[in-house]
């Protein structure tokens, strides 16, 4: 679960950006819109495949192997 504790003299505008990248960071708003539609085996594969590619591509670019 996700949470943000809000500091001395914080206003709500800011702890709700906090959390809303605290909610980007962890990866929750892709999952939740994966999860919006059914996504066939295959195409789950393909993009399983395309994301493994342009995360070695990624880290060939970059040095970090």
């Amino acid at each position: 679960m996700i949470s943000v504790k809000i500091r001395n003299s914080e206003s709500f505008e800011k702890a709700m950006k906090r959390f809303t990248k605290a909610c980007e960071k962890s990866g929750l708003m892709a999952e939740l819109k994966r999860n919006n539609f059914y996504e066939k085996p295959s195409e789950e594969r393909k993009r399983l495949k395309k994301e493994a590619l342009k995360k070695k591509n990624r880290a060939i670019r970059f040095g970090n192997d």
